[in-house]
């Protein structure tokens, strides 16, 4: 047993960790457990033999078709040495549930092992082909493929590994490619619901590319450059990659993409636009013979000398070993990145990671214990995509391979981690060939190393990688807030930062001598800002020069004046001012894009006027006075008198009162809920019933909810209000008409002036009356202050200008009224067919895209004075929803009354019938109750009235009229039966009771008196009847 057992370990290596010797024995594997060994939490002490099948593992492998015996000699040793140096820990995971095994030592194809070698057409392979390729992978079950080419045509090479992968991605295999064009392939992955499977890049990729070249930059303070592509397969990312990447580097360094530039073979790879840009550091990816014909045109052109720089990727260096490359058309020092695709190095490096990375992929999944890395599927059957297939992809995405460092093989889309790519330099050689030279490397870990370089033209400093500084002369007409002029610093002369930049008038001479003195101004505003990042972004200088004929340019005689005629006889390169765009001027001269937007405006001047005759109705609206008026009113004395009228205390349903003196009726009613409502103190009869006077009660408290609310929101409308002339545009008839009002409004525009060429052409009255008014002004300053002096109403122009002007007004009295009209935009102009155009277009487009053109808008174009906002209302008219609770209350107390009122009808008819003939009970009563079912007119008045007066009036008349029937002194019976109700029986024997007591007390007085010896004047009797008179 012992000579067997060591026989077994010369032929395969024994797992020392779960005690297993394993050998083969023609597809069926037998093998031992010797004692103590340990499986897992478990040991083995017995000595077995055992015999199994156990299916095979199959992994695919795709190499570049090759003829000569020696490459495939070459295949099958680097694919057997690779399987036997695998980690035997990892071959012994597998094992335990597959075969995997490579045992023939002459032939590839064999089908008893576990590769699935074939071979594909390196150059322009047939779809056919590619989709038999991957039919014969499925059929042989291979749990994964490993794809390598060599190629880099960038054609149709391109596509067949593109159609290759998206079906293998279909099936749900996953592909480990090394395909050095993958540059052109498009960044996508099949997705099939939650999953998604792609391919895993060995070979350096677009991205690793635009890092590389991005290093280069900074190494050298490039911060400007340009991409030129042509239509290879992969050309819009390789741009989007750039600008993906560039926000990286905000932090530390500022990248400018100056331009894109797209040659293709329609347009002959012309290379006109690049030599109109400013661009001097190139970054080129096209093919290799594209490359031939850009380098050529551009080195006709100029653009391949010492102040430019090219650099270029893989797909343009190729194989610099190769001798049919025409090098020679290449400008000496242009960088190239380059990494091998030599077949034999690929070979070499790539086959033994890819069969490393799938087998410790499968031993990963099977301790976690998924399912089987065996399928069943066919090009011809239902099954079309492997279910094991995403987890295995991601197993294989996280893959850790002790040769390649702790860190997993792929990012998580797929490309490599860990990345070495050569920096090379085209120089010449001895023999003044082209050659690329290696110069430096860069890595995704460590970044760039580089030395000494050969630059173009042989120079040995490195471009600057911008422009030239160019000079420009350009022209302005001053206009707040785009152009403001000011005086230089008194003390040293010069323009201060908050003053701007010095700007001369044409009479002015420009000095020349730095200590020279000239009759200088300052120059600040909105577009000396613009100005300002213009001179930082594009490198210039300038001559900042006053038109010598101040007008914004109109045709005089079938010839431009002002600016337009600087641009036109093209005295000027450029023209910086609030120069509007329209289509006759577009016929002569060149716009940029509009950098801010206007139209045609009307400002007016507030003036002081007097308080408004219907100042007093303004707290409300007409819906709420109308509510006020109709209903409220209405309600509230049509409820008092109805109630009135049922109440059995008034009318009880009746049309003569049910007492006499009851001189309540519907029109007292009205006086009543007026005087009220108004508080106002005149003599009103009030009502009889407890329900009308409850509801006379409700509608005081309305009242005072009413008049409070009024009262204070009045206050804000008896101020003297701003009065203005309210134009609506130039569509309002005292514009577009003047003779329409009388008398005409006094307006005016700027001379020469788009505004006034607008109103000349498209509203000829508005210009005939301007003319006839003949109040002109040169600057819209003037113009404005003299609408504030009363000299103008309106004034015409600008609406951007206007709406400056009204912000600044320290006062606050302008106003800009209607809408604006004639839109345009304001633009920088330049004469026809300037080559500065195009450069200042592109910056104007960037700015717009990062807000700076809105940030300097916001700066300049904003003021202290807002009077749009200033004009309005304190408090607005109140509408009636604003104060419904008081209606509210309204209808809650006719509600309540209506209750009251069954109340009422109650207690008169049962309970006061049966206790009036108790006048003990009578009397306790009419402590907690004044309203009896027989009230008088010397009852007391709600408080709702509010006249005090009338209790008086109706108490002395009641008297006067008892007193007057009543013949005989002292007869309290007398008053009693004249006495008309009930509350003033009440009072008669309050009265008596308090006589009796007073009786009392003078008989106890006349006791005490007659003690001591005093004699009353007059007799008791007297006395009493003066008390009984009185």
């Amino acid at each position: 047993m012992r000579c067997f057992i060591a026989l077994v370990i010369l032929h395969f290596p024994i797992d020392q960790v779960f005690g297993i010797d394993i050998y083969e024995n023609r597809g069926r594997w037998r093998g031992e457990i010797s004692d103590n060994a340990n499986y897992g939490n478990v040991s083995v002490s017995n000595h077995k033999s055992f015999t199994y099948n156990r299916a095979q593992l199959k992994l695919g492998i795709i190499v570049p078709h090759t003829q000569w015996l020696e490459r495939k000699r070459k295949y099958l040793q680097i694919i057997s040495s690779s399987i036997s140096n695998l980690d035997r820990k990892v071959v012994r995971e597998i094992n335990r549930r597959y075969r995997f095994e490579f045992s023939r030592k002459q032939e590839l194809h064999a089908p008893e092992d576990s590769i699935n070698f074939d071979e594909v057409i390196a150059v322009s392979p047939p779809p056919r082909d590619i989709l038999d390729l991957l039919c014969t992978q499925v059929k042989n079950s291979s749990a994964a493929i490993i794809y390598l080419t060599d190629t880099e045509r960038y054609g149709r090479s391109t596509a067949s590994s593109q159609y290759f992968l998206q079906l293998a991605a279909y099936l749900g295999i996953p592909v480990i490619a090394w395909n050095p064009d993958n540059s052109g392939l498009e960044k996508r992955t099949f997705q099939d619901g939650q999953n998604s499977i792609g391919q895993l890049q060995l070979a350096p990729t677009i991205e690793h590319q635009v890092s590389a070249m991005l290093s280069i930059l900074v190494r050298y303070n490039w911060h400007q450059f340009g991409i030129v592509t042509s239509e290879i397969a992969g050309h819009d990312d390789f741009v989007q990659t750039f600008r993906e990447k560039i926000p990286d580097y905000h932090d530390t360094f500022r990248f400018i993409i100056q331009d894109v530039f797209k040659l293709t073979e329609g347009m002959d790879f012309s290379v006109d636009e690049l030599v109109e840009s400013e661009v001097r550091i190139f970054l080129l990816y096209s093919t290799q013979r594209e490359a031939e014909v850009i380098m050529a045109k551009g080195a006709k052109a100029g653009i391949t000398g010492s102040n430019y720089l090219w650099i270029v990727t893989q797909s343009v260096v190729g194989k610099p070993e190769d001798k049919q490359s025409e090098r020679e058309k290449f400008p000496v020092g242009m960088l190239g990145i380059h990494f091998t695709v030599d077949l034999d190095t690929i070979l070499q490096d790539v086959i033994p990671l890819a069969i490393q990375i799938f087998s410790y992929g499968a031993a990963g999944l099977m301790k976690e214990g998924h399912g089987k890395l065996n399928y069943d599927l066919s090009c011809d059957g239902n099954i079309t995509s492997w279910e094991l297939g995403n987890q295995f992809y991601r197993q294989l995405l996280n893959t850790t391979v002790p040769s390649n460092g702790p860190d997993p093989v792929f990012n998580l889309d797929g490309t490599r981690r860990r990345v070495n790519l050569k920096i090379v330099n085209l120089r010449p050689t001895a023999d003044y060939k082209m050659k690329w030279e290696e110069v430096g490397s860069w890595n995704t870990h460590k970044g760039l190393d580089i030395k000494d370089i050969v630059w173009p033209d042989n120079s040995h400093v490195p471009p600057q990688g911008v422009p030239e500084k160019f000079s420009m002369k350009i022209t302005f007409l001053e206009e707040p807030p785009f152009i403001i002029v000011s005086e230089p610093d008194p003390v040293s002369g010069r323009c201060s930062m908050n003053r701007g930049v010095t700007c001369y008038n044409q009479s002015d001479p420009i000095p020349r001598i730095e200590n020279e003195t000239a009759t200088n101004q300052c120059c600040s505003g909105l577009l000396i800002d613009l100005l300002r990042k213009f001179e930082d972004d594009l490198v210039f200088t300038y001559e900042l020069t006053r038109v010598d004929d101040p007008k914004w340019g109109t045709l005089e005689n079938g010839k431009w004046n002002g600016l337009m005629s600087a641009l036109v006889n093209k005295k000027t390169d450029m023209v910086l001012s609030s120069l509007k765009i329209s289509q006759e001027r577009e016929k002569d001269i060149d716009f940029t894009i509009p950098f801010l937007e206007s139209g045609i405006a009307i400002v007016v001047a507030k003036r002081t006027g007097i308080i408004s005759p219907t100042a007093f109705l303004e707290p409300f609206d007409i819906n709420s006075w109308m509510l006020v008026v109709l209903v409220a009113v209405q309600a509230a004395a049509l409820s008092i008198f109805i109630f009135e009228w049922l109440s059995p205390a008034g009318y009880d349903m009746k049309l003569i009162p049910s007492k006499s003196g009851h001189r309540f009726s519907l029109f007292r009613t009205y006086w009543l809920v007026c005087s009220v409502l108004f508080q106002a103190s005149v003599q009103v009869d009030c009502p009889r019933g407890l329900t009308s006077r409850f509801m006379s009660s409700i509608w005081a408290l309305f009242a005072v909810v009413f008049l409070a609310i009024y009262t204070a929101n009045l206050a804000a409308f008896m101020i003297p209000r701003k009065e203005y002339h309210d134009l609506s545009g130039l569509a309002d008839t005292r514009i577009s008409n003047p003779q329409s009002s009388k008398p005409p409004l006094r307006f005016t525009t700027l001379p020469y002036s788009h505004s006034y060429t607008t109103l000349q052409k498209h509203h000829p009255e508005v210009y005939d009356h301007i003319k006839s008014v003949k109040l002109l002004y040169n600057t819209s300053e003037t113009a404005v202050k003299a609408v504030k002096e009363g000299i103008l109403d309106a004034f015409i122009y600008d609406g951007t200008v206007l709406n400056y002007l009204v912000s600044q007004d320290e006062e606050c009295r302008l106003l800009q009224v209607g809408s604006w009209s004639a839109m345009t935009g304001y633009g920088l102009a330049f004469p026809t067919n300037s080559k500065y155009r195009k450069m200042f277009n592109d910056k104007l487009l960037e700015y717009r895209e990062n807000g700076d053109l809105e940030r300097l808008s916001r700066f300049w174009l904003h003021g202290t004075c807002k009077p749009n906002e200033q004009e309005k209302r304190a408090s607005e008219p109140l509408s009636e929803a604003q104060f419904l609770s008081a209606f509210l209350l309204l209808v809650c107390g006719i509600i309540c009354s209506t209750f009251l009122l069954a109340c009422e009808h109650l207690y008169s008819r049962y309970i006061s019938s049966r206790t009036g003939k108790k006048s003990s009970y009578t009397e306790w009563t009419s402590i907690f109750s004044k309203n009896e079912n027989h009230q008088s007119q010397n009852q007391l008045l709600v408080r709702s009235c509010s006249i005090p007066e009338t209790l008086a009036c109706e108490w002395e008349n009641s008297l006067s009229r008892s007193y007057h029937y009543c013949q005989t002194p002292g007869d309290v019976n007398c008053f009693e039966q004249n006495c008309g109700g009930d509350i003033c029986k009440i009072r008669l024997r309050r009265l008596r009771g308090d006589l009796d007591m007073a009786r009392e007390q003078i008989r106890v007085l006349e006791e005490h008196l007659s003690r001591h010896g005093i004699q009353l004047r007059k007799g008791s009797k007297e006395i009493a009847e003066m008390e009984t008179v009185l």
